[in-house]
């Protein structure tokens, strides 16, 4: 858009001004100077560009240049490099409110989007606005690493710009909550979220990454959302290793803990007399976590304990003395195999139970 296209309103009283500042050779006044911020500000919210606005201004300086003047010409042009920075400080205060309204909204949309705050039918059509369609089927992936994210950090827009360059505008959105990196994509195709979580990972510097199960609709988001957290939180309780969670593979988890007491039972009766052992119970509970991880291979166990195989024999026989349960039994292995994990699930024996 040229200066002639820029309406009128947008320099109004300008010419006044200038044939004032001719005469007199003053500079802008407050309010003079605030009316050029104001009229940046409006043509910002306008849409005009504000190359148009200082175009128009100075097409109003040639026009009304004063041919007689009182004053020297410099003080035109002062009062016209005035009155463009002005303008330009209106123009910019008006760009910056509205990028703080837009990351308000932003803000607004995605903690409804992750929490289910709002009515479905208004969600709905701010999500295609951030380009997302909750008619589809979508999953939430959650990154955490040793820092808290917020969506300015390099972490952030180093994968972002990775998935960007992958696979373009896939109607997905990445973003940040509490620290955590988080993309919410359609679920199928999958390897948008898979990408993401290598991407985190690298970005993080080895941190984990946890993918929620596919669900349909705003509800599916929210619980998928939550299905990430929770094997987030599992992943650190259970000491799981691995840098990528699917919360598919770890659906027994909540299954276990659902008669939370029932476990709690187990666990005391199972694992109480652990309690009896010269250290507690807490070596004697490792050394079993670990020996079931380890697909109960003795040598391989205590490989990963730093002990000797004899070492290692000599625990399990101590378990067997305290509790009555033998590990390499089939037939107790189950029971002592769940309420160890159960007593990992409880944080057991650092917390009563």
């Amino acid at each position: 858009m040229t200066g002639r296209e820029l309406p009128e309103e947008f320099v109004a009283g300008y010419a006044q001004v200038l044939a004032e500042v001719a005469r007199t050779g003053r500079r802008l006044d407050r309010a003079e100077l605030e009316a050029r911020r104001t009229a940046g500000e409006r043509a910002a919210e306008a849409g005009h560009s504000l190359r148009a606005l200082v175009n128009a201004h100075l097409a109003v300086t040639r026009a009304a240049w004063p041919r007689r003047a009182s004053a020297p010409a410099d003080s035109v042009l002062a009062v016209l490099a005035q009155a463009v920075d002005a303008l330009a400080v209106g123009y910019e205060r008006a760009q910056h409110l509205a990028v703080r309204k837009e990351e308000a909204a932003r803000r607004e949309f995605i903690d409804d989007l992750l929490y289910g705050g709002s009515d479905l039918g208004r969600l709905a059509e701010r999500a295609e606005r951030f380009g997302l369609r909750l008619s589809h089927a979508h999953a939430v992936a959650v990154a955490e690493g040793p820092e808290a994210y917020a969506e300015a950090d390099p972490v952030a827009r180093r994968v972002q710009q990775a998935l960007v360059g992958r696979f373009g505008d896939r109607q997905s959105l990445l973003t940040t909550k509490e620290g955590r990196l988080i993309c919410v994509a359609p679920g199928d195709p999958a390897e948008v979220l898979a990408h993401f979580a290598r991407e985190a990972h690298r970005a993080t510097g080895g941190g984990r990454v946890a993918v929620g199960r596919t669900h349909s609709g705003a509800g599916g988001i929210v619980q998928s959302y939550e299905e990430a957290l929770n094997a987030l939180e599992l992943a650190g309780r259970m000491g799981l290793g691995e840098p990528v969670l699917y919360a598919a593979d770890l659906l027994v988890y909540p299954v276990l803990t659902r008669d939370r007491e029932a476990m709690a039972d187990l666990v005391r009766s199972t694992l109480g007399p652990l309690q009896e052992a010269r250290g507690g119970a807490g070596p004697l509970l490792e050394t079993l976590s670990v020996y079931f991880d380890a697909g109960c291979v003795a040598a391989e166990a205590a490989r990963r304990l730093s002990l000797s195989v004899r070492a290692l024999t000599y625990r399990l026989a101590r378990v067997r003395q305290l509790t009555g349960v033998d590990p390499a039994d089939p037939l107790h292995r189950y029971t002592l195999h769940t309420a160890v994990i159960g007593a990992r699930l409880l944080d057991w024996p650092d917390r009563e139970l």
